[in-house]
């Protein structure tokens, strides 16, 4: 299954370089062509006549009924009143459970290591080259 991908994204990616190959060849070849007929003129574009259009009618708007007249209320009625208490009843609080006491268990003793207070001293390096018998000259006769 995986090969029919493989074989299948490899087919279209040669496809499509090959006909992208194509387009730019054929691009080219237009561009480089010169055209040997010139188009002939557009013709002339026609006036259009104007259209009158007839009026519109008019017509006079309704007149709107006279709004009727209200009562005007000189005095409101009294609102309702209820009886708010001034303290309201507080509930008991239910007992807390007591929580039992957890001992851990001891830490185990270990001990930790000595840090050391002198520390190894550090390798020096040579700074001169050692010779190699066979770079010497050869001795002479």
């Amino acid at each position: 299954m995986a090969a029919f991908h493989r074989c299948f994204a490899l087919s279209l990616f040669l496809t499509l370089s090959l006909s992208s190959v194509q387009t730019t060849w054929a691009a080219r070849h237009l561009l480089q062509t010169v055209p040997t007929v010139a188009l002939p003129p557009l013709p002339a574009m026609p006036t259009i006549p104007q259209a009158t259009l007839p009026p519109l009618p008019t017509t006079a708007l309704p007149t709107l009924p006279t709004a009727p007249t209200l009562p005007n209320p000189t005095t409101l009625p009294p609102l309702p009143s209820t009886q708010i208490p001034s303290s309201l009843p507080i509930p008991t609080l239910p007992t807390m459970p007591a929580v039992p006491k957890v001992t851990l268990p001891p830490l185990p003793a270990t001990s930790l290591p000595t840090i050391p207070t002198t520390f190894p001293s550090i390798p020096t390096i040579p700074t001169t080259m050692p010779t190699i018998p066979f770079f010497s000259p050869p001795p002479s006769n």
